[in-house]
């Protein structure tokens, strides 16, 4: 598999990550072992994951994974820090959290440094240079190689950013960070964006397919029972995709799969995958059979003209202060 530069460092990683939101939960640890498997025998070293996801059991079962199936050094992994399960505080990023998240993550991973440690999302009850610091004591520790952010809109991300560069040398600049990205959401091309291409900052795409209904698996009102529409705890996250405009957007990835030979879900990650700014989006397959089927999509690349009718089907609306105004 073809490898990438993170942003403007030297870290290299697959142009595809793997995702681990269901490890622990929905995914038990023999299909996680052949997601694995199957990913890094593909080529694939970026492994993403996060201390809340599966409540912790999705690190933990990551590191028993890397202790007798794959080397450690053949992956760079990245997780997060930062979410909490309080009703009355979503988000915890003070620098005494975020360090024992941390603490706690290489426990459960069971490696003495993460290549890639990300601010799950913005925390407005903590002075961001606080949070910033967590970052800057990581990496200067060793506990972390590379810093992110992750769910950060575009001023948050370029205030972020503007702080760690303005002391260089002894801040960390930010290496990446990660987003929902896929032609059902393009909200990150208004701000977030332009600002990471600015910056030197990589984007790593979260749900580039559309949590699943680019696939193309819901068309007609149609809900498969193994799908992630049909589960209980993940129904209400798919819900939001499954409108009129989503539809049209289903159609058109289907009808250029058609007129190209292959899948929807190949034209679907194509598109994100080759979009200016990007790293790597991340894949949260379910089975080893869709992650092969994602994984094909490294000889694909998207010819012009399919791009630009993407690209109008599902284009947002960006108007003012976004364009010049003067075209207004």
């Amino acid at each position: 598999m073809e490898q990438r530069h993170l942003g403007r460092t030297g870290l290299r990683v697959s142009r595809i990550g793997l995702g681990t939101l269901t490890w622990g939960r929905d995914t038990d640890e023999h299909d996680a072992a052949e997601l694995l498997k199957t990913f890094w025998d593909a080529g694939g070293t970026l492994v993403d994951t996060a201390d809340v996801y599966g409540d912790g059991e999705a690190e933990y079962l990551l590191g028993r994974l890397m202790d007798g199936l794959v080397p450690r050094r053949d992956l760079v992994i990245s997780t997060k820090a930062g979410s909490v399960p309080d009703p009355d505080r979503r988000f915890d990023c003070s620098r005494s959290h975020l360090l024992s998240a941390l603490d706690a993550s290489l426990a459960r991973l069971g490696t003495d440094h993460v290549d890639v440690w990300h601010v799950h999302a913005y925390d407005p009850a903590t002075p961001l240079e606080e949070t910033l610091q967590a970052l800057d004591i990581a990496v200067a520790s060793g506990r972390a190689r590379y810093a992110g952010v992750s769910n950060f809109c575009g001023w948050q991300l370029a205030k972020a950013a503007a702080w760690q560069l303005a002391v260089p040398g002894a801040r960390t600049r930010l290496a990446s960070t990660q987003m929902e990205y896929s032609l059902l959401q393009r909200g990150v091309e208004r701000e977030v964006l332009p600002a990471a291409l600015d910056l030197g900052i990589g984007m790593l795409p979260s749900s580039p397919l559309g949590r699943g209904v680019l696939t193309g698996k819901y068309r007609g009102d149609a809900t498969p029972a193994d799908s992630r529409g049909a589960s209980e705890h993940l129904a209400p996250f798919v819900a939001p995709y499954l409108d009129d405009t989503a539809s049209r957007i289903v159609d058109a990835v289907t009808t250029a799969a058609d007129g190209l030979a292959v899948t929807a879900l190949q034209v679907a990650l194509a598109w994100v995958r080759d979009r200016p700014g990007v790293t790597a989006p991340i894949v949260g397959a379910r089975t080893a059979q869709q992650l092969t089927a994602a994984l094909s999509v490294e000889t694909l690349s998207l010819p012009d003209e399919i791009c630009r009718a993407l690209d109008d089907v599902s284009a947002p609306v960006h108007r003012y202060p976004d364009h010049d105004w003067s075209t207004l």
